[in-house]
């Protein structure tokens, strides 16, 4: 049986999916919008505020409560707190929803991708290889990550697909440090992320979409398989 919170919040959703509201619209008022739901003032704001805290809804100071835009990166955000509440034996299950999505985005930016993206993505994995080439210098796996994550993302916004880069997005900060586990503690790793990277550019700049979903499937592959034998208590190749 439905809690009046979960009337509220299945009421308000029919109306934005019927039609009746639309992104940036005005709910009715208060008084209004109970006696429709048949629920109290009460379980009217409590569900409220649970849309707020997903993004649907947002409360204007004396001036009512509007949906919001309803961006795809809005409404998806909570999903990084679930995928960082996964346990670490969680990790190369989560790598390989990351795979199956990036290889997707992959496909889609080879097709679309801008030459001031390729530029830039181009910048990043130079700035990125700094500290990798420099046989005097100690490798900065801070700055490496960071510019790892932006080339990653640079693809998911290239894909022209909102949807797929929230939901990369979302996987990132996660996914992020068993990247860096693997680059720190298995020998080779960042000659061959590097390599890989190169490759996935490449097939961006010939605009080859089968080639780039290859290539970032292959990349990503790599920390799967690191994360699965780091499970089994095996030593990684």
């Amino acid at each position: 049986m439905l809690s009046q919170t979960d009337i509220v919040v299945a009421g308000v959703k029919d109306m934005i999916t019927s039609g009746r509201l639309s992104a940036g619209a005005r709910l009715p008022i208060e008084k209004d919008l109970a006696s429709e739901l048949g629920v109290s003032r009460g379980s009217l704001r409590e569900g409220v505020r649970a849309l707020a805290i997903m993004g649907v809804l947002e409360t204007r100071q004396g001036d009512g409560t509007y949906v919001t835009s309803l961006d795809p990166g809005m409404l998806l955000a909570p999903m990084s707190f679930a995928v960082e509440l996964q346990s670490p034996e969680a990790g190369a299950n989560l790598q390989t929803v990351r795979r199956v999505l990036e290889s997707e985005a992959a496909f889609q930016a080879a097709t679309r991708i801008s030459e001031a993206d390729l530029a830039a993505a181009g910048h990043l994995l130079s700035g990125m290889e700094e500290t990798i080439t420099d046989p005097m210098a100690e490798i900065d796996y801070e700055h490496m990550m960071d510019a790892d994550i932006a080339f990653h993302r640079l693809i998911a916004r290239a894909s022209g697909n909102s949807v797929l880069e929230s939901l990369i997005e979302a996987l990132a900060s996660r996914t992020i440090r068993d990247r860096l586990w693997r680059a720190i503690s298995e020998d080779g790793a960042v000659q061959a992320t590097r390599a890989e990277h190169r490759a996935i550019l490449a097939a961006l700049q010939k605009h080859d979409a089968e080639g780039a979903r290859i290539r970032m499937a292959s990349h990503l592959y790599a920390v799967e398989d690191f994360l699965q034998d780091k499970a089994a208590g095996s030593p990684s190749t």
